[in-house]
């Protein structure tokens, strides 16, 4: 029931921060409101832990663990989001989404050759049908995608974010197996990320602003208080407890609900692909969460 909610409220959460981002568009460069994000969510679960949590840090962190929090931070907290706001010049932002959709086929293939995990058949088949489904959902930005442009550049952009992320999830479970808590290493790797990214923004050259307006701030603190210290520590316990191949299919589903508030704020009109793929997604998603053999019990008791 807890990984119900947890996964529930990724769901939720970061489907609706794709619309709270378009308030922080404008007048602040993208990677430096993702340092900002990032620096205020590392002070604010920094906070929490040390005001709020009951247990003590379980272990002495040394500097190999350190070692790995910053790479998890800079591989899920700074590279990653960096990469996909360039490849936003290149793509239209659906196109981006089914790109991320990829993550859950490439923690399948990561697991395998980091820990040596069996590949799941039924969350494969799931990967598939839901990265079909997203497909249909976005495919009129798909039918977009010309090799006489910078498209395949912007689209290798977002496969390399993607990698990016999935690698971020890796690390996130050499952690959780090192016996670290996720409160500990999401508030050392967000604000390892943080860091990372106002580097990215002082080599690249980029000025720093602060918009002072009500609803950059407020965005701001939503992305970095509830889509960044709530739905990464939902996120990432869910890797803990069911894996990261079956977490990551939160990506194939928070696109729908993203979706269905545009559809009300922003006038997205619905098509038939675009409630074909949301079948196929629903039936992928059946298919991660369910336990192996319930499914055949289920149509089992359907026939009878």
């Amino acid at each position: 029931m807890q990984n119900a909610a947890f996964y529930l409220l990724t769901i939720l959460i970061w489907g609706s921060s794709w619309f709270v981002i378009t308030f922080q568009l404008g007048e602040v460069h993208p990677v430096v409101s993702v340092a900002y994000r990032f620096a205020l969510a590392g002070v604010i679960l920094f906070a929490f832990v040390h005001l709020f949590s009951r247990k003590k840090e379980e272990k002495h962190l040394s500097v190999k663990d350190h070692l790995f929090m910053a790479a998890q931070g800079l591989m899920l907290f700074s590279f990653n989001y960096s990469t996909f706001y360039v490849a936003t010049g290149y793509l239209p932002s659906g196109l981006v989404a089914v790109v991320f959709c990829t993550i859950s086929i490439l923690n399948i293939v990561n697991q395998a050759i980091f820990f040596k995990k069996k590949v799941d058949g039924r969350v494969l088949i799931a990967s598939i049908l839901g990265l079909f489904g997203i497909g249909l959902v976005f495919l009129p930005e798909v039918q977009v995608l010309s090799f006489e442009d910078d498209s395949m550049f912007g689209l290798a952009l977002c496969l390399l974010a993607t990698l990016f992320a999935s690698f971020g999830n890796m690390l996130a479970m050499r952690n959780n197996n090192a016996g670290i808590s996720v409160n500990t290493y999401n508030k050392w790797g967000m604000t390892y990320g943080a860091i990372g990214s106002f580097v990215i923004v002082l080599l690249a050259g980029i000025e720093f602003k602060i918009d002072t307006s009500f609803d950059y701030l407020w965005s701001l603190f939503y992305l970095a208080a509830v889509a960044s210290v709530i739905a990464f520590g939902c996120y990432l316990t869910l890797v803990k407890n069911i894996g990261a191949d079956r977490a990551a299919y939160v990506a194939v589903l928070f696109p729908i609900v993203a979706l269905g508030i545009s559809t009300f704020y922003e006038g997205y009109v619905w098509t038939l692909e675009a409630l074909a793929g949301v079948v196929f997604i629903l039936v992928g998603n059946m298919l991660v969460i369910s336990k192996p053999g319930q499914i055949k019990k289920w149509l089992r008791l359907k026939a009878s």
